[in-house]
This record gives C-alpha cells, structure tokens and sequence, in this order.
C-alpha cells in the first residue's frame, strides 16, 4: 500500500477523501502497519462486512485474548473495558441480542416520537440565544448542548448535572481512537468511573422512586423472566450519551461547514425547505462523522483474494465507502436533493445504530430551526479540525447574522 493513510496528519483529517480515492483505486484490502489493521475502503465490502457473522466487535465471547493472540488490556484500564465491554456496541450474540431486546422494550419509536416537541423547543431555545447575540459558535452554542440535552431529558438527568455529561463523555470516547496514548486511557477510566458512579446513584433514585424516563423504564423492561443488570443498565445509558450524540455534533458542525463551502446548494436549501430531509442524509453521507468502525476477524476470510487470518482487526472505512463511485452516482458531489442514497454512516447489520431515529429529528430541528431563524447566517472563518480521526469533527465553527 502506498503511504496513503495518515490518520495523525492534520492535513489528512482536514480531507481524507482524496487519499481515499486512491485507496480505492489501488486493491480492496491494504494492510496499515502502524495500527495493524487491515483497512476496507470499498462500499459493497464494507456493507456485506458489517453483517458478516465471521467478524465481531468482540471475540471474547469465543476465545479468550491469549487464544486470539492478543494481549490483555492493563489492569488500570478495567473500569473502561467494564463500561465499554456491557454495552450493545461492543458485544455479539447471545449477550447483543437479549440486551439489544431489553433496551428495544424501553427505547421504542413511540418513546423517540414523544420526544420531537421536546427537541424542537431545545433547538429553538438554543438557537434564538445564537440569534439574539449577532452569532457565535455552531459547534459549542447549537451542535453540542443540542443532543446532550435530549439525552440527559430521556434519562432524567437534573438540569444542574447536565455539564458533567459532555466532558465524560468526550473522555471516554478518547480511547475509540487510534492506539490511544496512556493519558487519554488514565482520563476514559476516570471518567468511566464518575459517571458509572453517578449513574448508580441515579438508578438507585429510580428504582424508589419510578418516573416517566428511559432509566425507570430500562429498570421496567423485562422479557420472560429476564432484566438488565445494573451494569447493562449503566453501560447502556452511557452508550446513549457517546453514541447518541457524538454522531449529531459531528455531522451538525461538519454539515454546516460543507454547506458554507457550497453556496449554491446552500442557497436552494434555504428557498425551499421542503429539501432539507434529503439534504440532512446527504450531509451525512458527503461528510461521515464516523470515519471508521473497526471489527475483529473470529474465522479465516478472504477479501478481493487476499487471506485475512483469524485474530486480525478490519477498520470499515465509512468515510470511503460513502464516496464509492461504484455505488454513489458523482459521489465527490454535494447534491442535497440526493434520492438514492443508501449510506452507511449508522452501520448496518446488528449494530446499526438505535438511536438513528432520533439522531434525525434532532437534525431536522436543528438544521430547520437555522435555516428558519437565521437565514443570513455566514461563516466568519475557517474552521480547526480536532485532531482526531475515528470520530472526526471540527474545534469550532465561528459565525455571525
């Protein structure tokens, strides 16, 4: 493979597309040294992969790590594996399936539905405070406090600790990226253990005291006989929060930023509303706020005839495969009238992401509201991308009215 892949390069993170481009271009499989990955840059790879039942987020659930050849995380890092390890995200079959169903008894479409008046005030609210003061910034003042709200409503979490949940929640997420250095492991374990503790004392609080939010009714959720444990409970409700919203501030601030970098579909979006469904998938497709979403290889595979051995780590490149011109007509191309377009920046398969129905009501408010409130809105420079890469946002994104 040439020297394409650079997920520490600044300049790469800014636009790694090009790069991609060239991935595709050069074979379906390539393997990264630094990481020890092998990369899949192709959409009909990717897609058939996140289904393949060969591969798993986990392999725990068949091999121990000294069976799949791999070196048990330190002994420090276990209050992250515990929270990370219970969550659907990171578990397979039969574990993944009856917490998968329990959590679905709790988190129904009528549930998601209730709550579209609530974030549609929130993003009002929110975005009136942007109007009133001439501008400011998109990621900090809409596209943040926007999600973290809706969650921390659905789980019942009192106003007053809301602050708390961002900051754990950027910490943990720290360690998704790639070979996360030791400080930003010793951050994710303590903020793996504040905010499990602060969630046991808040399920405690429910389980007395019963009310109308996702907390009380994942202690509820039951099926024949079966309930969560505690530490599903808290594993789910901090998934909920990372995955929740991660994926909304992402493609929020990014959204807005590939738009201001093309005014003519800008300017059709803000005379004819009606396109702003399609133009909030296409956001997400030009732009995919995942980037990467790795998986272990439990059985031999072949991919374009090259043999990826058990014990191997695929890294699903969600941000190639959505450019693939094989499945996207001019995919470099933003076109927010887009009809077909069957991109897989929710995943696919048994972790396609739950929380997708309301990750788009929260889009549709936001990006609504805006266009609504402050149709003369404008950029006031270029924005810095966060270094990061897996979970791939800018620093900010500066504007005025």
């Amino acid at each position: 493979m040439s020297v394409l892949f650079e997920p520490w390069s600044p300049a790469f993170v800014a636009n790694p597309y090009p790069a991609y481009e060239r991935l595709r271009s050069e074979g379906r499989v390539h393997w990264f040294e630094p990481t020890r990955q092998w990369l899949v840059p192709h959409y009909e790879d990717v897609s058939a992969l996140l289904r393949d039942r060969r591969l798993g987020r986990t392999y725990l659930h068949r091999f121990t790590h000294e069976e799949f050849g791999r070196t048990p995380p330190p002994a420090a890092h276990e209050p992250f594996h515990t929270l990370n390890d219970h969550g659907i995200l990171d578990l397979e079959a039969p574990d993944h399936t009856r917490i998968r169903r329990l959590i679905t008894k709790a988190f129904t479409p009528r549930t998601v539905a209730a709550l579209e008046p609530t974030v549609r005030r929130l993003a009002a609210e929110l975005v009136a405070k942007v109007v009133e003061e001439g501008g400011g910034d998109l990621l900090a003042d809409v596209a943040e406090p926007l999600p973290v709200a809706v969650i921390a409503e659905m789980l019942g979490v009192p106003e007053a600790d809301r602050p708390l949940l961002r900051p754990w929640s950027a910490d943990i997420c720290g360690m998704f990226e790639l070979n996360p250095s030791e400080e930003t492991a010793r951050r994710a374990v303590a903020a793996s253990v504040e905010f499990s503790d602060y969630l046991r004392t808040l399920i405690a609080e429910r389980r007395r005291s019963p009310g109308e939010d996702l907390i009380s009714a994942l202690i509820a959720a039951h099926d024949e006989g079966d309930r969560l444990s505690e530490q599903e409970m808290i594993s789910t409700c901090v998934l909920l929060l990372n995955a929740g919203h991660e994926a909304t501030v992402n493609t929020t601030a990014n959204g807005w930023w590939t738009l201001f970098r093309h005014p003519g579909q800008l300017a059709e979006l803000r005379a004819d509303h009606s396109l702003l469904p399609t133009a909030v998938e296409e956001l997400m497709r030009f732009d995919t706020p995942l980037q990467m979403f790795e998986r272990w290889v439990l059985d031999d595979i072949e991919i374009g005839g090259t043999l990826v051995p058990r014990g191997s780590e695929l890294a699903l490149l969600f941000g190639s495969a959505n450019r693939d011109p094989a499945r996207f007509t001019d995919p470099d191309a933003l076109d927010l009238g887009r009809a077909d377009n069957p991109h897989i920046t929710f995943g696919a398969g048994i972790h396609f992401c739950l929380g997708a129905p309301l990750a788009r009501i929260e889009l549709l408010a936001s990006f609504g509201e805006l266009l609504r409130s402050a149709p003369t809105m404008r950029l006031t420079g270029e924005p810095v991308w966060n270094p990061g890469y897996v979970i791939r946002g800018v620093d900010e994104l500066l504007v005025e009215l």
